[in-house]
C-alpha cells in the first residue's frame, strides 16, 4: 500500500495548475503548452502560446511537430473532460516528459489569465469563486 506522501509526491510529478503554468510561462521556463481539445473548442479560444494538437492525433503528430526534448504540458476543457489524461498518457508513451494541467482551460480563464483566438487577445474575466481579485 503506498503511503500519502508517496502518492502526493507522484502526483505533483504529473500534473500541474493554471497558476504554476502561467507563473512559469512568465518567469521563462521553456515548456510546449499543448491544447487537445476539438478544432471548435480551439478556435473559440485557448490559452495564449499554446499549441494544438488534438488528443486523438498525438501518436501520428507529435514526433514531428513537438520537440520531445522540452517538458510538455497538456490541456483539454476542463475538470469535466479526460482528453488531457489521455494526451498525457499518449505523450508519456512516446518518451515525452509531459504534465496535466488541471483545470483546463476552463479554470485557466476563469481564472483570467491570457487567452487569444485568430483574432488576438480575449477580454480577461475574473472569477472570485476560483481566485482572490484585489
Amino acid at each position: 500500500m503506498m503511503d500519502a506522501a508517496t502518492y502526493f509526491s507522484a502526483k505533483l510529478r504529473h500534473e500541474t495548475d493554471p497558476s504554476d503554468v502561467h507563473e512559469a510561462q512568465r518567469a521563462g521556463r521553456t515548456m510546449t503548452l499543448v491544447d487537445v481539445r476539438s478544432e471548435a473548442a480551439w478556435d473559440r479560444g485557448r490559452v495564449t502560446g499554446a499549441v494544438h494538437l488534438p488528443h486523438r492525433e498525438i501518436t501520428a503528430r507529435a514526433a514531428a511537430e513537438i520537440d520531445r526534448a522540452t517538458p510538455v504540458v497538456v490541456y483539454c476543457w476542463g475538470p469535466g473532460c479526460n482528453a488531457g489524461a489521455k494526451a498525457a498518457l499518449a505523450f508519456a508513451t512516446a518518451g515525452y516528459d509531459v504534465r496535466e494541467m488541471i483545470g483546463g482551460y476552463e479554470y485557466w480563464a476563469r481564472e483570467g489569465l491570457p487567452t487569444e483566438d485568430d483574432s488576438g487577445p480575449l477580454p480577461r474575466r475574473f472569477d472570485p469563486l476560483t481566485m482572490v481579485v484585489r
